[in-house]
């Protein structure tokens, strides 16, 4: 073997090498079997080149490169999967932020029960999933809003009390507050006579509660033996009253005394209805012949003969 040989195979050698280093410092190795798909997105969300590609916390590929469509201005993301896995072709690959401070990655979603498998080079559809960070900035941004409003009304409220509270506000408050001392001190002088004072007749006002307190005791008891008094005469007034309407009640049902009779004795009801008829018709004769019961004659006229009124009793209308 010539040396022209082996420099020619020690070059092919080093580019070899130098091919495969370059590849795998990208992710990919030339000596495994490797799918490659396509995702768009409208933004990576600082999304890298060599960034994981995980499935269930599991890293299964790489993100290969990155490039922007001239036509549409979005993203095409291609994944080298670096694992043998089958790959349905409603996958879903979500960007997603592993942690606080760790670098964007793609999770892919596998919908198991397709059998429907990607071939090497299609596209899968991409979705963006908010990060903690992005989760707190979203949650924080109401927050933000009402403290902005509510600085705004302090600041409003401050003006208004700085205009309110002018010179000569301010020194009618500080008289008010100096009164205010002095009234104070005043009634903290009242308070020492009087707490003095009762010092001094402790021994009067307990005499004096505790007599009141006896004689409210009396007028109660007083008041408890009238009350009980006259309620026992208004229930004793009440019973006999109750006894003798009882016996009143007793006679009409049997029959004594004129209203038990006129409630239980038939012909006497009868003789009152007679009575109370023949009653009507002969104030009915009067009003129709009075000249039958009053009769003034000047020049002696007769009389007319007298006609019996009917048994029946009518009224003009």
């Amino acid at each position: 073997m010539t040396r022209e040989i082996k420099a020619a195979i020690l070059v092919i050698g080093s580019v070899l090498l130098f091919i495969w280093g370059y590849s795998f410092l990208k992710g990919r190795n030339l000596f495994d079997s490797t799918e490659t798909f396509y995702v768009v997105y409208d933004n990576v969300e600082g999304l890298i080149p060599s960034a994981s590609v995980t499935l269930n916390g599991l890293h299964v590929g790489k993100v290969s490169s990155i490039t922007i469509q001239p036509e549409s201005g979005k993203l095409l993301v291609e994944i080298l999967m670096t694992t043998d896995i089958e790959i349905p072709k409603n996958t879903t690959a979500s960007i997603y932020e592993p942690s606080l401070i760790g670098a964007k990655a793609i999770a892919l979603n596998l919908d198991f029960e397709n059998k429907e498998f990607a071939k090497n080079g299609d596209y899968l559809q991409g979705t963006v999933k908010l990060g903690l960070t992005d989760n707190l900035g979203k949650m924080l941004s109401p927050l933000q809003m009402k403290i902005d409003s509510v600085l705004v009304s302090l600041n409003s409220t401050l003006k208004n009390v700085n205009n309110v509270l002018d010179a000569k506000t301010q020194k009618e408050l500080k008289g008010t507050i100096t009164e205010l001392n002095k009234t104070m001190t005043n009634f903290t002088s009242v308070s020492k006579n009087v707490d003095a004072l009762l010092v001094e007749n402790k021994s009067k006002l307990s005499s004096a509660i505790a007599n009141l307190d006896k004689t409210t005791q009396s007028f109660a008891n007083i008041a408890s033996d009238l009350e009980k008094a006259e309620l026992d005469k208004l229930v004793n007034e009440l019973e006999s009253t109750l006894v003798k309407v009882n016996g009143l009640l007793t006679n009409i049902e049997k029959g004594n005394g004129t209203i038990g009779k006129a409630f239980t004795d038939p012909a006497m009801y009868d003789n009152l209805t007679k009575a109370s008829k023949d009653l009507n018709l002969l104030l009915e004769d009067v009003r129709l012949n009075p000249t039958r019961y009053i009769n003034i004659s000047i020049f002696g006229k007769k009389n007319k003969e007298y006609v019996a009124p009917s048994q029946e009793v009518t009224t003009d209308k």
